[in-house]
């Protein structure tokens, strides 16, 4: 049976005997790599630092504790999402408000952060959800309205760009992903991008057990009570080369999708999310809307095509149920209309048009 995945990392002799140098050099953990890797991908999405961390999950509660929001305080997040982005509310004991997403583009509810906001809301994270930029002229205008912190989930959004920023530019920080569903990818990590050098240096020191800046092997300080978020040499070393061609990837992506929509703009039953005005896709995923999404989903896995819901609706499930630290925004219609209705297609960069047609064929026959 012929199988098409949903994506392919990818893995060029390049990142191999790159890995292969790392380990003949004996030095496996965070070191000279992931310090190069931090800078390239600085460079890339023009900020002033990086700082590359275990998971996207972890890189937002440093984010969190590096602002200083704990208990007492509220962070409004969306509801459509997946659990991380909610988790680290929780993990660092603020509260959790959960509002709508939009059902055109899956995005945050903008108008519903603004009914959400307190006296005590000390920030909100908005997703750039599956590589669709996040309107940061609005958000902007809420932030300036009601001083609080814009923490990007862009967990998603390596690319993405919004009136010729990109994703991890504006927000106070942004966090982004690099997990295998990534294009650019390290196996497990995240990077935290900045342009606020005090935060930078809180966080840098967090991950790193509390050590002060100007520690050495000689001189080690302990400031503050911090933990072990490294990234490995090992792993960072897959995100630098990868990191080489990024555009390369990144063109790719976009034009396969281009290829997507041409194919299934006239099929009926078949609804297209909306992309931010202004704004570039990143096209992380390839997204539709469709109905009766999991027989569709069961039947097409069984032809060997590898499709995938969009994520969840965090309200209907027992850890996001509604108590003192869990607020709900609702209704939730948004969430709910995409939780239902998105179905993920295949998308990596050597899918082949006659793939892509394969793909829409058995996805029509299905309708």
């Amino acid at each position: 049976m012929r199988k098409i995945p949903l994506i392919k990392p990818y893995i060029n002799q390049e990142i191999k005997d790159k890995v292969c140098a790392v380990l003949d050099s004996g030095y496996l953990t965070e070191g000279p790599v992931t310090k190069e890797f931090e800078e390239t991908f600085a460079n890339y999405i023009d900020c002033r630092h990086a700082i590359a961390v275990t998971s996207c999950t972890t890189g937002l509660e440093l984010a969190l504790r590096a602002l200083g929001i704990g208990p007492g305080d509220e962070v409004i997040v969306p509801d459509y999402t997946y659990p991380a982005t909610a988790d680290v509310v929780a993990i660092v004991g603020a509260t959790m408000v959960i509002v709508d997403v939009s059902k055109d583009t899956m995005l945050i509810d903008y108008q519903a952060i603004e009914e959400a906001i307190t006296v005590r809301t000390k920030a909100v994270i908005p997703v750039s959800l599956f590589g669709n930029p996040l309107d940061y002229d609005i958000l902007s205008a809420i932030k300036r309205k009601h001083g609080i912190y814009v923490i990007e989930d862009a967990a998603c959004a390596i690319g993405a760009e919004f009136d010729g920023a990109k994703a991890g530019t504006w927000a106070d920080i942004s966090v982004f992903s690099l997990h295998p569903r990534k294009f650019i990818t390290t196996g497990e990590g995240g990077i935290i991008t900045t342009n606020n050098t005090q935060w930078a240096r809180w966080m840098d020191s967090y991950k790193h057990f509390g050590m002060g800046v100007n520690s050495s092997r000689e001189g080690t300080i302990f400031e503050r009570i911090g933990t072990n978020y490294k990234l490995s040499n090992i792993l960072a070393v897959i995100g630098l080369v990868q990191m080489r061609h990024i555009e390369e990837l990144l063109a790719r992506r976009i034009a396969l999708s281009e290829n997507y929509i041409s194919l299934v703009r006239h099929v009926p039953g078949i609804t297209l999310p909306l992309t931010t005005g202004g704004g570039r896709h990143s096209r992380q995923s390839f997204c539709i809307y469709i109905e009766n999404r999991d027989r569709i989903m069961k039947t097409m896995r069984k032809t060997g095509i590898e499709v995938q819901i969009g994520t969840y609706s965090l309200h209907t499930h027992p850890a996001f149920a509604e108590s003192p630290q869990i607020v709900h925004h609702s209704p939730f219609r948004g969430s709910l209309y995409a939780c239902d209705r998105c179905l993920t297609l295949p998308l990596y960069h050597d899918l082949s048009h006659e793939e892509q047609d394969f793909v829409i064929q058995h996805l029509r026959r299905e309708i």
